[in-house]
């Protein structure tokens, strides 16, 4: 696979820079305490080979500018355009139109481990990602060859707008219309909460072309300067402060119907289809900072003193830590049987997938939680890295479905058989 070849030339380039800044990979090999945790476990040569350049563009490029973005609300623009150079802009996109071909497997392992440097800017290009699949797999040839490629090179972002201000949980019940008029539709509504939204250039965006209910819902793509188009203001949020949250909002907003994905009420099925994916993307997501955390509480209980002994000699601190370190394998077990069970398409992969979002972002979050108090009031503290890690994957148990939907989904699936 070429893509695999390219990013095994990359890894054998990045491996030799700044081995001193690659904090959370490098000390993982060099401590065999870590050797229970680690992700590399159960991986092809190949798989590790990119899981490597994954965990070393996070340690350089990603974990000294972490604080920075998040203070500064920076969207990391170039720095997502050099993680596109190795190929993470269209991970799971087919290489014709110029994404890396890779497995569901293989983009959870790049995930967990870039979101090791940011938990909040790889979850955007996680986003970026399921839309760029998207257009691949339910567009035509037109469509791929338009949109992709510049997405794929992160050229172009991309935004996933299903959300509105009233239909979150109950997607099917969404507002916003497009109404045909001769080769356009024209779009009237608006969508809340969408993650890149006035900072990115290509919206794919669920619609209502017919009547009540999922069957009347479409995709249209909808580019940035399209009259009609506008953004809210900049939401404040707890977390994922490097990537803009904005309304956005669609008043007499003419498309072209050759911007269409799929049939008309196809729609509803194509936006769930991208969030089974994205389910375990987020999950990764917040695999990699649980990942991050469990490292820091370790290392923390190393050189912290109380009572003149460090906290590692204290027996339920070190039970702690173990119940950190079982949660985080047995979610990374989960998220992996997950992604395979959606490549394979296996009857149970939907459920699977609402399991893993579900399991895995309570318990990476509780990991992460733990691994602050562990820090006592230090991990309060904004020089900390741990206390950034729990306010972005906070809203992983909100977005992609919210947990108690997952529970739903679940419970349906045992019901009904």
């Amino acid at each position: 696979m070429a893509v695999v070849g390219t990013l095994s030339r990359v890894a054998r380039l990045t491996s030799c820079i700044n081995r001193s800044r690659c904090l959370i990979f490098n000390s993982r090999q060099r401590r065999g305490i870590y050797s229970c945790i680690d992700p590399a476990h159960g991986l092809s040569t190949e798989q590790r080979e990119f899981q490597k350049v994954a965990f070393d563009f996070a340690a350089n490029e990603m974990t000294p500018y972490m604080a920075e973005w998040d203070e500064k609300e920076i969207f990391p623009v170039e720095t997502m355009r050099k993680a596109a150079q190795l190929g993470f802009g269209g991970i799971y996109v087919q290489p014709e139109v110029g994404g890396s071909g890779l497995s569901r497997l293989d983009t959870s392992v790049i995930f967990e481990a870039l979101s090791t440097g940011c938990a909040s800017t790889t979850a955007y290009i996680s986003i970026h990602n399921m839309c760029n699949w998207m257009i691949d797999t339910y567009g035509n040839i037109e469509q791929r060859e338009k949109f992709c490629p510049e997405l794929c090179t992160m050229n172009k972002f991309a935004s996933y707008c299903l959300t509105e201000p009233g239909s979150g949980s109950d997607a099917a019940s969404l507002i916003t219309t497009a109404k045909l008029e001769g080769d356009h539709y024209v779009l009237n509504g608006s969508k809340a909460f969408i993650s890149g939204g006035g900072d990115t250039d290509v919206y794919v965006v669920m619609c209502r072309t017919g009547g009540k209910g999922a069957k009347g819902i479409s995709c249209v793509v909808v580019e940035k300067g399209t009259p009609g188009l506008s953004f809210g203001k900049k939401e404040k949020k707890v977390g994922w402060n490097s990537q803009p949250t904005r309304a956005v909002i669609f008043e007499d907003c003419l498309v072209p119907v050759t911007n269409r994905l799929g049939q008309e009420g196809q729609g509803f099925n194509i936006a769930m289809s991208g969030l089974n994916g994205g389910r375990i993307n987020i999950a990764s997501c917040s695999l990699g900072a649980a990942h991050a955390c469990v490292q820091l509480a370790r290392d923390h209980l190393l050189v912290r003193k109380q009572f003149g002994e460090t906290l590692s000699n204290n027996q339920f601190l070190q039970f702690k830590l173990a119940e950190m370190a079982t949660k985080l394998v047995a979610s990374r077990l989960l998220v992996r049987e997950a992604a395979l069970a959606l490549q394979e398409g296996r009857s149970d992969a939907v459920s699977l997938c609402s399991m893993a979002k579900l399991f895995v972002t309570d318990e990476c979050f509780n990991i992460c939680n733990q691994a602050l108090q562990m820090h006592g009031g230090y991990g309060y503290l904004k020089d900390y890295a741990v206390q950034q890690f729990v306010r972005d994957i906070r809203v992983h148990q909100i977005l992609e479905g919210t947990n108690e939907v997952m529970r739903m989904i679940i419970a349906r699936s045992l019901l009904s058989e």
